[in-house]
């Protein structure tokens, strides 16, 4: 984040001292201490807890130091207060908005404050391998990062060819070290820390290494339970914890989704003297309004969607490929059974990934491992629409055309978050000499014509990438059937409804018709009219009324089914045309 009022050298970095410098530069603990400034022991070393006595010490303190400078040093120094509450205020009210500068820059103080408070307990598995040895080993996140930090002892031995960091769980300290380590291009930091749950699988070429970012599905534990995706909207934090809250994968939560790490911290934590609390209270509602919102609504559409679904686990994985054989995966899920089953051919002689010795090959064996689960989600999705095409053929209901809607609509998020994936390896297999070569500065590409282009992946990888490719192919034919007999099937159950009731109409029209001339007849001899000769005597009876209801039911009856005897006749006429020709073969 740019700082105002400040000097920086070419790569952005800032010149102006930092804060500690500015407000204080000799404390009292130091030996170059001006003996002209008053110091007092008594008040400096009584212990005390309130924070008027802490204040007014800093502030007797300062203003001693002030008196005793030049006016022209005095100047200077609240210049240099004043901008570095400037800086202060800039980075607690600051959000990743329109316009913001793009990319994490490890290395400069910004990014430690906005990213500090993302802590979690990592699981970090380190893989040396070569044809002839391997060598795997886990470390948690104090190990790791010392090991970053010594040259001496992450350097690689000469019979390694391939190294490959696993990191499992997301932490600021972790991601920070091998960022700096490896020189991670500060765009790829912001895709892992600021990426959306569904987000486009992609392949990003940079001059120090290749990126990729894959959305991985995988099966959950219940199949009756509804997905649970274990990433926020903006980042790879659960939105649904309050900071300090243990999440049931152990993560810590220190900031919100929104990208505010230090909005609830005071403004004597970050040590700006002056800057009002009032300030950062209001910023912190008003920005985490929206997102609060929008979690209150998924949580509402979540739970109304409970029943019968498949439980997709959709978590993405950044991978990063050097071309000195380092493989870098981090996944926000901080175990490492997901990449297992990569782990156990590592430790295999015989493997393919050992005899190769090739990491590219890793990255395709990670890519094929991804489209593997997404085939075992397939199999559960088909396994679910034969379920519900057998409660439709038994007896169509409307609870189960509301598991249909429901699944035809994860369906269709599965359909976008997987396609992505069939052109990332497409794009690998086409295309990755042409991006590397985009990569290369003209100048030294004229100058040195001898000069060969080479992509990320090797000739080898690309064949496996394309038996890849296929299994993607199928996956994506298969969402479709799966999709199309799930809307069949809510087709045929509104077709049966509205068969069902045109024949409830079809049986109310017959007894209307049969009915409606004797409820006429009846009606009109039930009357009390005077001088109706036809019904009165003892010579007449009820007979009168069936001599005149029957003739006239014979007449409107056939009037009204004719189009059904007609039908029911075509019908029979079919079925002895059908058994003469049968009969006739047989013969």
């Amino acid at each position: 984040m740019p700082r105002e009022n400040s000097f920086s050298d070419s790569d952005g970095r800032s010149l102006t001292p930092d804060l500690e410098d500015e407000v204080n530069p000799y404390p009292p603990a130091s030996p170059n201490y001006p003996s002209s400034i008053p110091y007092n022991n008594s008040t400096e070393l009584r212990p005390t807890n309130t924070r008027d006595s802490t204040r007014s010490r800093a502030a007797g303190i300062r203003s001693a130091a002030s008196s005793s400078l030049h006016p022209k040093d005095r100047f200077r120094h609240a210049v240099r207060k004043v901008m570095a509450l400037h800086r202060g205020a800039n980075i607690i009210m600051s959000r990743r908005g329109a316009g913001a500068e793009p990319g994490v820059d490890p290395r400069r103080p910004a990014a430690d404050a906005e990213y500090g408070g993302i802590k979690q307990d990592c699981v970090i598995e380190l893989a040396d391998y070569s044809a002839v040895r391997s060598s795997v080993g886990r470390m948690k996140n104090r190990e790791f990062v010392d090991f970053m930090n010594d040259a001496g002892a992450s350097a690689r031995e000469p019979w390694v060819k391939v190294r490959w960091i696993n990191i499992g769980g997301m932490s600021w300290d972790v991601v920070k070290a091998v960022s700096i380590k490896y020189g991670l291009h500060p765009l790829a930091l912001e895709d892992i820390f600021h990426t959306h749950p569904r987000a486009r699988s992609k392949a990003d070429y940079y001059a120090q290494h290749l990126f990729l970012r894959v959305l991985c599905h995988e099966l959950g534990s219940d199949l009756s339970q509804p997905s649970i995706i274990p990433i926020s909207t903006h980042t790879n934090l659960p939105p649904s914890y309050p900071p300090g809250a243990k999440t049931t994968s152990g993560l810590t939560v220190h900031s919100s989704s929104s990208r505010r790490p230090l909005l609830r911290k005071r403004s004597s934590d970050l040590g700006v003297p002056g800057l009002s609390s009032d300030i950062t209270q209001v910023g912190a509602a008003a920005a985490g309004t929206a997102d609060e919102n929008r979690r209150i609504q998924d949580a509402a559409v979540a739970a109304l969607k409970r029943g019968e679904r498949v439980d997709v686990n959709v978590v993405p994985i950044f991978i990063f490929l050097f071309r000195d054989g380092t493989v870098i995966t981090i996944h926000s899920t901080p175990t490492l059974d997901l990449t297992e089953p990569i782990t156990s051919r590592v430790r295999q002689f015989d493997s393919v990934l050992r005899t190769s010795a090739d990491a590219s090959l890793l990255v395709q064996s990670l890519l094929a491992l991804i489209v593997d689960n997404a085939l075992e989600v397939v199999n559960a999705y088909q396994d679910k629409i034969k379920k519900f095409e057998r409660k439709i053929m038994a007896k169509p209901t409307i609870g189960t055309v509301r598991n249909l809607h429901i699944l035809s609509a994860d369906l269709i998020l599965h359909r976008r978050t997987l396609a992505p994936i069939k052109t990332v390896v497409y794009g690998l297999r086409r295309y990755d000499i042409d991006r590397a070569a985009a990569l290369v500065d003209v100048s030294v590409s004229v100058k040195d014509h001898s000069h060969k282009v080479e992509g990320f992946m090797s000739h080898k990888s690309l064949i496996y990438l394309a038996d890849v490719h296929d299994h993607m192919e199928y996956v994506l034919s298969q969402l479709d059937v799966i999709a199309g007999i799930g809307q069949n099937l809510v087709d045929y159950t509104f077709n049966m409804t509205s068969y069902e009731m045109n024949e409830v109409m079809r049986r109310l029209m017959l007894v209307t018709v049969i009915f409606l001339p004797l409820t006429l007849l009846a009606g009109y001899f039930g009357m009390n009219f005077e001088g109706m000769n036809i019904v009165k005597g003892p010579e007449h009876g009820d007979w009168i009324y069936w001599a005149i209801a029957l003739p006239i039911m014979v007449v409107i009856v056939p009037l009204f089914v004719a189009p059904d005897i007609k039908r029911l006749v075509r019908h029979v006429q079919k079925r002895l045309l059908t058994r003469n020709v049968v009969k006739s073969f047989n013969a």
